[in-house]
């Protein structure tokens, strides 16, 4: 069965998480530099069989776009010109970053380990993809 794949997208680092090929549990993979994104998953999808990737939505407390949707709505864009035929899937990524946060604290992390914002984006999408798999 092909992965699902996830993107905590954001101005200067890239999260991304995937499935096993069960899609059961969703795994961080790695931060990018936002720049080499599309790079990144060209690579990726001609290693890995994708059926579907998860975008996060930025959203405010009260359901509104974010500042920065306007970014990721840019990059949907880029993404769907370079991948047409890939399914994307957009999700509401509000309080990823604080459950990662929290994630981090809960696994014994030290301050300095919890510094490290790429880890938090890897971390965030990893949980907006265990989410819709646990919604799925």
């Amino acid at each position: 069965m092909p992965r699902i794949l996830s993107i905590d997208y954001g101005q200067k680092r890239t999260g991304i998480a995937v499935t096993d090929e069960l899609q059961i549990i969703a795994s961080g993979l790695t931060t990018i530099p936002s720049a080499t994104a599309i790079a990144f998953l060209k690579d990726y999808f001609a290693k890995e069989k994708v059926e579907a990737v998860l975008i996060g939505e930025p959203k405010q407390m009260n359901g509104e776009p974010s500042e920065s949707a306007s970014i990721i709505k840019g990059f949907v864009t880029h993404f769907t010109n370079h991948f047409p035929e890939m399914k994307v899937i957009r999700v509401d990524e509000r309080f990823t970053s604080k459950m990662a946060f929290q994630t981090m604290i809960d696994s014994g992390l030290n301050k300095k380990q919890r510094q490290n914002k790429a880890l938090i984006d890897e971390i965030s999408a990893t949980i907006m993809l265990q989410d819709y798999l646990n919604r799925k």
